[in-house]
Formats: structure tokens, C-alpha cells, sequence
């Protein structure tokens, strides 16, 4: 090859060098801005619209009414609506029913969590290991959180009334009033009742984490003279960890929207207040007293507390 050759290769490598790094600079900012595959935006763009649409607005608007002073009006009528600062919080604040609300479903949460992480996991694992009967037993626990809640309280307060077969077996041992007009036994019933209808959608997430758990774990512990509970304990428990913390979350953010419940069970409140919630009393407050501007101050302070409660949890259980 002459000389004049290879220096016109050399010039003609050069110019491909040098105009092929920028089109790699446009590539990799559209890469940083895009991503590696930008037909993924194409097909979450319904999704993101739909999750602006129905939620993130709906939350922006409703912390923009908690600081106005906002009512309902009927459509095409335009009035004012000042800004109020915290007005609406120190309202909500020093209204002893509302923060007796929040203490109610704090203990609602005491009791359900728990009760929904140890007897999901427990059933899991226990349905996990039986060789016969599997579907069938998966089926029928999952039967009552896929059922109507109207149906399924109907079975409940059969159960938990006066006269109902509970307080048939208790006799002299069940509690006068009864469990759901007791105020000091209301809301650690209706935790119980969502405890047992949610149970069934928690022992499938257990279950689905089970099946990644090697069995040659289990074996191993057993040939160095684990027994059983020393499997589960050393084993088990750590191998679902990131399912229990996904079951605390999910259990916290349904407990703390609890609504339904209360108010087919105890008729909303009863007895005397025992079985509020902040979320019934949002109801209360913006649909039936007209009050939005107030509702929603009530629905942003629930908001922060459940970040901060599931904050907390999601630290505990993922801690080491």
C-alpha cells in the first residue's frame, strides 16, 4: 500500500471518528432521556395518563382545597374562594372526634397487622407443604376476600350478634353488650373480621414467595440438627422478608383507609363513636355536611401518617 493511500485512509477514518462521536453524544442524551428503549414510553404513556387523571390530580386539588375555604357549588357558578392558610388543619386538629378517629384506627392497626403478617405466613407455609387437597384449600381461603363485603358481614354479624353462635359457645364468658355494640370490643372486632375477609389475597403473596425459597435450604438446616421451627425461623422467615414487608405495607395502607367496614358492621361510627374513622368522618365532612375544604385537610393529614407509619415499617422489616 502506498503512502498516499494510507494517509487518505487516515484522513478518511478520521472524518468517520469525528463525525460519528457526535451523533454517540446525541445517542447517549437521548438515551439518558428516553432510555434504551423508548417504545416502553409508547406503552406506559396510557398508564401514566390514567395514574395523573385519577390520582395525582385529585391529590394536588385536594391540597389545594385544605388551604382555601372551598364548597360545592352547582356547575358554571364561579365564587371566591380565599385562601385560609391552616385554618382547615386547626380545625381538624381541635376537633376532639377527629383525632379520637385516628387513635381508633391506630389500634385498628395494632391489631390487624400482626395478626394479617403471623397468620398469612403461618397458613402459607402450611399450605405450601400439603401434597393433597392444595387448590381446594388455596381456593377457599381466598373465597372470602374476592366475595361481596355486604354478604360477608351479613355471616359475621350472625356470628357476633347477642344471640349469635360466638356468644352461644362463650355463655357466661362473652361480653355484655355484645361485640360489636361494646365500645371497648367494636373495633377489635372489625380488625379481626378485616384480618380474616383479607386473608386469602396476603397467603397468595406468602405462597408466591415461598416457591423461590430452595428447598436444599430446608435440607441443610435439617442434616445440622434444625428442628422444623428452627427451619422456619432461620430460614423461612428471612428468605419472604421482602414479602412481609410488602404484606405490612399493604395491610397499613388498607387499614388506614378502613371505611367499608365500620360502617356495615357498626353503622358507621357506633356505639358511641367507638369504631370512627378518619376516613368516615372525610365522608361525613365533605359529602353529607359540605365541608370538602375540611375533608381534605383530614385526608392530607391521613396521607402524611401513613408515609410516615409505613416509613417506619418498611425500616423495621427490612432491617437485618
Amino acid at each position: 500500500m502506498s503512502q498516499d493511500t494510507r494517509q487518505r485512509g487516515a484522513r478518511g477514518s478520521g472524518r468517520i471518528a469525528s463525525s460519528a462521536a457526535p451523533r454517540g453524544r446525541r445517542r447517549s442524551r437521548l438515551e439518558r432521556l428516553l432510555g434504551r428503549h423508548p417504545v416502553g414510553l409508547l406503552l406506559t404513556a396510557p398508564y401514566a395518563v390514567f395514574v395523573a387523571a385519577i390520582f395525582l390530580y385529585p391529590i394536588g386539588f385536594g391540597v389545594w382545597m385544605s388551604f382555601h375555604d372551598f364548597f360545592f357549588t352547582a356547575p358554571g357558578v364561579d365564587v371566591p374562594t380565599p385562601f385560609v392558610g391552616f385554618d382547615n388543619y386547626v380545625t381538624v386538629l381541635s376537633d376532639p372526634d377527629i383525632r379520637a378517629s385516628f387513635l381508633h384506627v391506630a389500634e385498628f392497626l395494632v391489631i390487624n397487622v400482626p395478626l394479617t403478617v403471623v397468620i398469612s405466613l403461618l397458613l402459607a407455609t402450611a399450605l405450601n407443604s400439603v401434597l393433597h387437597w392444595r387448590g381446594f384449600l388455596r381456593v377457599s381461603y381466598y373465597v372470602p376476600y374476592v366475595a361481596a363485603s355486604v354478604a360477608m358481614v351479613t355471616v359475621w354479624m350472625f356470628m357476633f350478634n347477642s344471640t349469635g353462635i360466638v356468644n352461644q359457645i362463650l355463655g357466661p364468658l362473652a361480653p355484655d353488650p355484645s361485640w360489636l355494640v361494646s365500645k371497648a370490643w367494636a373495633m377489635p372486632s372489625i380488625a379481626i373480621y378485616v384480618t380474616w375477609k383479607q386473608l386469602g389475597f396476603f397467603i397468595l403473596l406468602f405462597l408466591a414467595a415461598l416457591q423461590n425459597v430452595p428447598k436444599e435450604l430446608n435440607e441443610a438446616a435439617a442434616m445440622d440438627g434444625a428442628n422444623r421451627w428452627q427451619c422456619f425461623r432461620t430460614v423461612t422467615i428471612p428468605a419472604v422478608r421482602p414479602a412481609t414487608t410488602l404484606v405490612v405495607l399493604l395491610a397499613i395502607i388498607t387499614g388506614a383507609n378502613l371505611f367499608t367496614e365500620p360502617y356495615l358492621l357498626t353503622g358507621g361510627g357506633g356505639p358511641n363513636g367507638a369504631s370512627t374513622t378518619p376516613v368516615f368522618l372525610l365522608y361525613q365532612q365533605g359529602i353529607q355536611q359540605g365541608n370538602p375544604d375540611v375533608a381534605s385537610a383530614i385526608g392530607v393529614l391521613l396521607v402524611i401518617a401513613v408515609l410516615a407509619i409505613t416509613y417506619v415499617s418498611r425500616k423495621v422489616t427490612e432491617r437485618d
